[in-house]
């Protein structure tokens, strides 16, 4: 039987105290999914985790600019591609009918 390399962060007197038996080819067996044994858990964390949804989102796209527009927004540093998109808001702003 090959033994577990203890992490760091817990105690060895913990560590010893867990009596966890090998499982057995019956019990392999035996084992199902979480998500049929208990789905509403799985749906729980499922739900919890990653980013909350955004109430305005995005739009991925493909577009062309020319070279002296982009170098001139890149050459400010991070986050040229949201002053870009605050540059084309503030247009639209004084042009509506565009």
């Amino acid at each position: 039987m090959r033994t577990k390399r203890k992490p760091d962060h817990i105690k060895q007197e913990d560590w010893d105290a867990v009596d966890s038996p090998e499982l057995t080819d019956e019990m392999l067996q035996r084992m199902r999914p979480a998500s049929e044994v208990v789905p509403e858990m799985v749906e729980a964390y499922r739900r919890s985790r990653g980013r909350p949804p955004k109430e305005v989102t995005k739009v991925a796209m493909t577009v062309r600019f020319d070279a002296d527009i982009v170098e001139a927004f890149r050459a400010k540093g991070r986050g040229w591609q949201t002053r870009m998109n605050d540059a084309l808001r503030s247009w639209l702003r004084e042009h509506p009918t565009a």
